[in-house]
């Protein structure tokens, strides 16, 4: 029995994702897919757009044997953190044969040449970030200086521009770090660019076909007045996403739409104003991602809070990117602590596994991860009785996240709400 690892988001659940399910099998021969994806909460420090019940249906759907859900904590993390969380993960089972990526430049020498500076960072790569750093350059834009003045490679610093080679990177460190056995793969990325909003023939990114569900979203839009959408009928935008995701997602997209997605950041603004209004600086310190600088600034510009959209664009600087932001509001709301997290990556980084989803006639699968993992499987989050100190705190929190957003989905769509504690393993 051979196991690919993915890592992904699907947010939401597209062709290209489709190809990355196909090719991974067919590049290493795997007979199995097992899948870390984040939970409801995404990596450039938002919600997904729709809940990861729904995405992981559509992944299962899509050729996925089982997927896995990444703690919020690691999910909303930076790209280094998502990627050693999620790749830990994967190791943790002990029986995962190969990890596939995708990637703009599809050069896996290279990638793991460039991991491997970052990894170990050599004595001239340190001191030429620091100059840079001197600078008052962001960390990414010093990193690549550094990188170009160490390397004689020029297209190296084209590489660390691109999302997925980052992402790729930091999967390749993190196994040298963990000192794993999986066996890492790239496949070339299909069609547009990570960050384009516009729809192409047949591979749009997730960026574009979130864009278009927004126009049929209108009667529940919480964008100020000035970025509302005219009212699109839901078939329509069905229609333009005819050849952009599977055809079994088209009928999920259709039935859940306006009963459990889309969610947007704004849906959130009440509960982010209130975890932020009577905080001092060196309470919002204590937050993953939040700095003193940026805790003060949180501060000075609460009153000019209207909506967490806004906010976001508020507080971005020269030195505090916007993803930056996203991800610091993110974490204060959930709860996610520096000195949780340095703990949970201190101890071994997870506690358990968490099963989303299976297919039918995965049970060998399932039942061979179980025996060999290193970590307990969890298929009911009620019974976690077995777990040390730090993973029922993990779990504690992984479940508040999902209850908050369903709680979210719930006031907005006017539907039941569906309690973490009660949610079981959905097979297909």
């Amino acid at each position: 029995m051979k196991i690919v690892g993915l890592i992904t988001e699907y947010n939401p659940f597209h062709n290209g994702h489709q190809y990355h399910i196909e090719a991974s099998k067919k590049i290493t021969g795997a007979d199995h897919v097992v899948v870390v994806m984040s939970g409801d909460y995404v990596q450039r420090g938002t919600p997904a757009i729709m809940p990861k019940a729904l995405r992981a249906e559509m992944a299962l759907k899509s050729g996925a044997s089982a997927v896995f859900e990444l703690p919020v904590c690691y999910a909303t993390g930076s790209a280094e953190l998502f990627a050693l969380g999620a790749t830990a993960l994967l190791n943790d089972f002990r029986c995962m044969d190969y990890l596939v990526f995708g990637s703009e430049c599809n050069d896996l020498k290279k990638l793991g040449e460039l991991a491997d500076i970052l990894q170990n960072e050599p004595e001239e790569f340190k001191k030429l970030l620091q100059q840079e750093l001197k600078e008052g350059l962001t960390f990414p834009a010093a990193r690549n200086n550094a990188i170009a003045g160490l390397v004689a490679h020029k297209d190296y610093t084209a590489i660390l521009k691109e999302p997925n080679n980052i992402l790729g990177i930091e999967y390749l460190k993190a196994l040298q770090a963990l000192e794993s056995p999986i066996e890492p793969f790239s496949i070339q990325r299909k069609g547009s660019n990570y960050h384009d909003t516009e729809l192409t023939a047949q591979f749009s990114s997730a960026t574009a076909i979130r864009s278009l569900l927004a126009y049929a979203s209108s009667a529940y839009s919480t964008y100020p007045e000035g970025e509302s959408f005219m009212n699109t009928p839901i078939s329509n935008i069905l229609n333009e996403l005819d050849q952009q995701v599977p055809e079994c997602c088209l009928g999920l997209l259709k039935d859940y739409h306006e009963v459990n997605y889309p969610i947007y950041q704004n849906d959130f603004s009440l509960l982010m104003k209130y975890k932020l209004i009577n905080k001092t600086p060196k309470d919002l310190v204590r937050y993953m991602d939040v700095s003193l600088e940026l805790g003060n600034r949180i501060c000075k510009q609460l009153n000019n809070f209207f909506n967490y959209k806004q906010f976001c664009q508020l507080l971005k600087t020269k030195d505090i990117t916007h993803t930056r932001v996203n991800r610091a509001l993110l974490h204060i709301m959930l709860g996610i602590k520096k000195q949780h997290v340095n703990e949970y990556r201190q101890n071994g980084y997870h506690f358990y596994g968490r099963l989303l989803g299976l297919q039918k006639g995965q049970d060998k699968l399932i039942s061979k991860i179980s025996k060999e993992s290193r970590v307990p499987i969890i298929t009911n989050v009620s019974n976690s009785e077995h777990l040390n100190h730090l993973g029922r705190r993990m779990l504690y929190h992984d479940i508040l996240a999902s209850n908050l957003y369903n709680s979210v989905v719930t006031d907005k769509f006017k539907t039941a709400f569906e309690n973490e504690y009660r949610q079981g393993v959905l097979k297909i």
